[in-house]
């Protein structure tokens, strides 16, 4: 990308075409492809009213919310690669000093920003699921905790989101070298966080999974409509499969940018629509076509650990117990009474 320009005519980029100017003047070293980002968009768009409906259906809120964030801010950084196909030559530098070409400003942003950020509305919503498959095999099963492990990572994710979205900020509105690579620095800091994150939670899922298998005979009988279904084995392999793309995406983006906004994986079109575009898309598809409250069979706030300590209610009626009160009771009722 090039930085000459001179006081008299400081506007070039704005003016600049494919016809008059290099595409080594523009923001990227490539023009977007206008067929696979609005091919992109298209799928999102899908994606959004699909989990608009599912979530207003099934009424799991937290998730909706945090799927509509993340795919949300996919649509809008696709559109923005849209308008770039029209005009590659952008920089937010030469753009803030003009006002009346705001709207530009908003693409830049758009484009590093929302592509950025979007991914961890989506770990969210993955972290929230945890809790739920959690107390519905049995809470004495975990090592954790389920509201332990909601509040650990979501304030992971919270801490991994705001340093992007400041990475972000500083890199796109900087006007020198110095500044943008102190917002790309910030942006890895956050990326990172956000693998390192993923990585324990997929370790945590693991031994929680493997404690699972060893211990059936200790699952929660009150939630068995729930485990024992074939969609909620699906649920949970499709879980899996979407967690695994957020994390392939994370550390594309974690060595994409470690060489710049100039560096080769920077400016490789194919690699980023493979590594970011699809690997979200087919997470975004696995947490729609196996939607939580379909795997939950509409139980999806009975699940919650907000319902209580040893006294959350199964459909309104069934108390949930803690191992030995559950063997207890079972002891009780198979033992006759004495008249």
């Amino acid at each position: 990308m090039s930085n000459s320009t001179n006081s008299t005519d400081n506007n070039w980029q704005y003016l600049c075409t494919l016809q008059t100017c290099p595409l080594s003047d523009a923001q990227i070293g490539y023009v977007p492809s206008l067929a696979g980002n609005a091919f992109y968009v298209a799928i999102f768009a899908l994606l959004l009213f699909a989990q608009i409906f599912l979530g207003i259906f099934y009424r799991t809120w937290g998730f909706l919310v945090a799927t509509f964030m993340g795919i949300v801010l996919e649509v809008i950084g696709y559109i923005a690669r849209i308008q770039m196909h029209f005009n590659p030559f952008l920089q937010n530098p030469f753009l803030m000093q003009v006002p009346a070409k705001s709207i530009l400003i908003r693409v830049c942003h758009r484009y590093l920003i929302c592509l950025t950020i979007g991914p961890a509305f989506l770990s969210a919503a993955i972290y929230l699921c945890l809790a739920r498959i959690v107390v519905a095999y049995g809470e004495h099963i975990s090592r954790v905790k389920p509201k332990i492990y909601t509040i650990t990572f979501m304030s992971f994710d919270f801490l991994s989101l705001l340093l992007q979205a400041i990475g972000g900020a500083i890199a796109s509105t900087s006007n020198t070298n110095s500044s943008q690579q102190t917002g790309i620095n910030i942006m890895i800091a956050g990326l990172s966080f956000q693998v390192v994150s993923l990585l324990v939670f997929i370790s945590l899922c693991a031994e929680f999974g493997w404690r699972v298998l060893h211990r059936q005979n200790e699952w929660d009988r009150t939630h068995e409509d729930v485990w024992s279904a074939s969609r909620f084995r699906l649920f949970l392999h499709t879980l899996s499969l979407a967690t695994i793309c957020i994390l392939i995406r994370s550390i594309f983006r974690v060595a994409e940018l470690s060489g710049g906004f100039n560096g080769t994986l920077a400016n490789q079109q194919v690699t980023f629509m493979i590594l970011e575009g699809a690997m979200i898309i087919i997470a975004c598809t696995c947490m729609t076509l196996v939607h939580p409250g379909f795997a939950f069979q509409g139980l999806w706030a009975a699940t919650n650990f907000k319902l209580g300590k040893g006294k959350r209610q199964q459909m309104g009626q069934v108390e949930t117990t803690t191992p030995e009160t559950f063997e207890s009771v079972q002891v009780r009722q198979e033992v006759p009474k004495v008249s």
